[in-house]
């Protein structure tokens, strides 16, 4: 491609060039929402895929030309996610069963609901069994778990005392405690939720004791003494900051604490992103990709929302009053659709969570789930499903070549490979392909046991 300087906005237009982008606007603002998306395949193709080569040899190295191999992803290796709080908590034994199914069939993550003042009830109570319980199904489903929030003033604990010194000593312990406890099991954590505004007036008033802790402390000096508690805790742990604002002062909060600290003291940047009003474009969602890939960490958006009904804000929560509409499902199917599409192809971006996987109790009692109150699926889900599990999924079947080797392209992740020579035995391979590596596997037919070089 020759690229010629177009106007102001050539710079940016050559960034997102490089990021994979290959159609431009005549705008200082950038690509346009239909470059973008017309962009998003190349860009899936360069960021989520990697080549691989198997070789299919016998017990003394040599080469097994004809042999019949079959290649399968067993996984993602970019997260998929959703809040998985109605866990044991749905209702009847069969919604149970169809929640749990549905969720499994196409995530590999899921976040767990630590919300203090609902999570510890009464003082050094806390239900530390549930999320257990459910961390252990995930595991062994391969769904990887996340715990949200460690540290949010939304509301205080009932039984919070009054001393300042006394609550942030009480809130040190309470990260140390989750993160210490879990350990294993748990090891990714929004430990921070919604710190750059955490002042504003429904939270001073909804949580006066945690919000006169955080405002005493210094909203820097209280985030960093968080991170700091949660990494000593566990040295492995992924850690995230999480905001529902996007904009620049979001990341000047993450400028100021990494100055404070000396260096980034989290692992990840989470972004949120309840559509409950408006549907971001794809220009907004590719600024406020580009606006945090520049602290150079992955980027985890965490809460995303789209509704299946009337769009707004808190609206009646009487039963039945927000329904999910045939127009709305539509809508919301072809919002998932291109969303996820274009995050999946921004290179920064490596895990997605919806919010609310039904509309049962799904928050604001909106209808925001993927599947209805019902548990039946809505059109998003089965969308969502295609792409998660067909269109981004690799599986093929080949025949070695004259070398007895193998060669593909696939989405980053693990595989199931097997191999075999006419009728003979069937060997088969887990592995994992990866970017930046040389990702070539090998199958030993004769000896009864695969090997990995």
């Amino acid at each position: 491609m020759i690229l010629r300087p177009i106007q102001t906005g050539f710079a940016v237009a050559l960034s997102l060039v490089l990021a994979g982008l290959s159609v431009f606007a005549a705008d200082d603002r950038g690509p346009t929402d239909d470059a973008l998306l017309q962009g998003a395949a190349s860009r899936i193709d360069e960021h989520r895929k990697a080549d691989g080569v198997l070789i299919v040899v016998d017990g003394s190295g040599n080469p097994i030309p004809g042999a019949q191999v079959t290649i399968e992803q067993t996984r993602h290796a970019f997260l998929f996610g959703c809040n998985i709080f109605l866990f044991n908590r749905v209702g009847e034994p069969g919604d149970e069963t169809a929640y749990r199914n549905q969720f499994a069939e196409l995530f590999n993550f899921a976040t767990l609901g630590f919300y203090w003042p609902s999570y510890e009830r009464r003082q050094g109570e806390p239900q530390h069994d549930h999320a257990s319980q459910v961390a252990q199904w995930c595991k062994q489903h391969g769904i990887t778990t996340k715990g949200h929030p460690l540290a949010w003033n939304f509301a205080d604990p009932s039984w919070l005392p009054d001393d300042v010194g006394q609550i942030r000593t009480l809130q040190m312990a309470r990260i140390r405690d989750c993160v210490e406890r879990f350990r294993g099991t748990i090891d990714v954590w929004d430990v921070v939720n919604e710190a750059t505004h955490f002042d504003r007036a429904e939270f001073a008033r909804n949580s006066p004791k945690l919000t006169r802790m955080w405002t005493e402390t210094g909203r820097i000096e209280f985030v960093d003494e968080c991170f700091r508690t949660a990494r000593a805790a566990s040295a492995s742990a992924t850690l995230l900051i999480n905001d529902y604002r996007v904009d620049p002062a979001y990341a000047e909060l993450i400028d100021q604490l990494t100055q404070k600290a000396g260096q980034r003291p989290f692992d990840v940047i989470g972004i949120q992103s309840h559509m409950h009003r408006d549907v971001w474009s794809n220009r907004r969602l590719w600024e406020a990709c580009e606006r945090f890939a520049r602290f150079g960490v992955p980027l985890h958006f965490t809460e995303l929302t789209v509704l299946s009904g009337e769009p707004g804000w808190e609206k009646p929560r009487a039963p039945g009053s927000w329904p999910s509409t045939p127009d709305g499902e539509r809508q919301q199917q072809e919002a998932v659709s291109r969303i996820y599409t274009m995050l999946f192809s921004h290179p920064s971006v490596t895990a997605i969570t919806w919010w609310d996987f039904s509309d049962r109790n799904a928050w604001q009692g909106a209808p925001a789930g993927l599947v209805r109150e019902d548990l039946t699926p809505k059109p998003a889900y089965t969308a969502l499903k295609e792409l998660v599990k067909n269109q981004w999924w690799t599986r093929l079947t080949q025949t070695a070549d004259a070398d007895g080797r193998v060669t593909f392209r696939g989405f980053l992740g693990d595989y199931r490979a097997s191999a075999r020579v006419g009728e003979g035995e069937v060997v088969e391979l887990q592995f994992t392909l990866a970017k930046n590596d040389a990702n070539e596997q090998r199958i030993v037919i004769g000896t009864g046991a695969p090997r990995n070089d």
